[in-house]
């Protein structure tokens, strides 16, 4: 019998993490508040397994096959058969708990409890709850289906068996797992890249660099796929914005102080790929 996975949220995070949960065998129920949502995140699906199918990487059958596995709701009561629960909501600590406490009354007594947050302490999350042993972080890396990592974060509470289940259901869709084992903000991914963010920032709001020669730098100074502005652009300014934001109030290190030139941006709705102007001109 095929494992149930719920995932809560249909935005980009939490329809990818239902692509590949689909796709690996899971029994996938896809949750958000409004049929509009699901219905943009199905649709979002249904796209990546076309492409795939396309390029010859998916069986246009096993991508039926998969779609077929994948049902919708507007009903977080539809959690109480999940094995695996999943968050991925926006990065928003009340909205989080909130979910969370509700999760804590209507999943079964055995099922994970996870979240896809990138920055937000997984102790204060499992605090909504009456089993905080049971909730884990599982943060994965957008767009889902093509970035092979998840970093597993443990909780202060976490149960050695819940994070041996998250890694197994990790691993299950594809995913090497990295662990953290210290709750700190921002685990090890996300305090990585905000610090190198921040810092390329400054150094394009001070006028020491271009974006493009800062980004050329890392790229081929250290080898890095992309540079970090570029890297902004294609998370969101937004997002990364919040995570460095969430990781200073929790650290109070000046590192990952945002400049202002951040802030700017971002109220200016220049949010990079996604707004069509960002560090670069999308």
């Amino acid at each position: 019998m095929a494992k149930k996975l719920a995932v809560i949220g249909a935005g980009l995070m939490g329809s990818g993490i239902a692509q590949v949960s689909a796709q690996a065998g899971w029994d996938v129920m896809l949750r958000d508040v409004t049929d509009e949502a699901l219905a943009r995140g199905t649709d979002g699906i249904k796209t990546s397994y076309d492409k795939f199918v396309s390029k010859g990487k998916l069986a246009a059958a096993d991508a039926e096959a998969a779609l077929a596995r994948i049902t919708t709701t507007t009903d977080l009561d539809a959690v109480a058969d999940a094995d695996v629960v999943v968050e991925a909501v926006f990065e928003k600590i009340e909205v989080k708990r909130e979910i969370f406490a509700a999760l804590d009354k209507l999943a079964g007594e055995h099922a994970v409890l996870a979240s896809n947050t990138s920055a937000i302490p997984i102790t204060k999350i499992a605090a909504a709850t009456e089993r905080p042993e049971r909730v884990v972080g599982t943060h994965f890396f957008s767009p889902v289906p093509m970035m092979a990592l998840c970093e597993l974060v443990r909780g202060h509470k976490t149960s050695d068996e819940t994070l041996a289940l998250a890694r197994e259901f990790a691993e299950s869709v594809g995913k090497t797992c990295v662990v953290v084992n210290r709750d700190v903000a921002g685990f090890v991914t996300t305090r990585l890249i905000s610090a190198l963010v921040v810092e390329a920032a400054k150094l394009h709001e001070s006028g020491v660099a271009s974006a493009e020669d800062i980004d050329t730098a890392c790229r081929l100074g250290f080898g890095h796929a992309m540079g970090p502005l570029a890297t902004a652009d294609l998370t969101g300014v937004d997002i990364l914005l919040h995570a460095t934001e969430n990781i200073y109030t929790e650290s109070r290190d000046g590192k990952f102080a945002p400049p202002e030139s951040m802030r700017r941006m971002v109220d200016a709705g220049d949010l990079g790929r996604k707004s069509g102007q960002g560090f670069y001109e999308h």
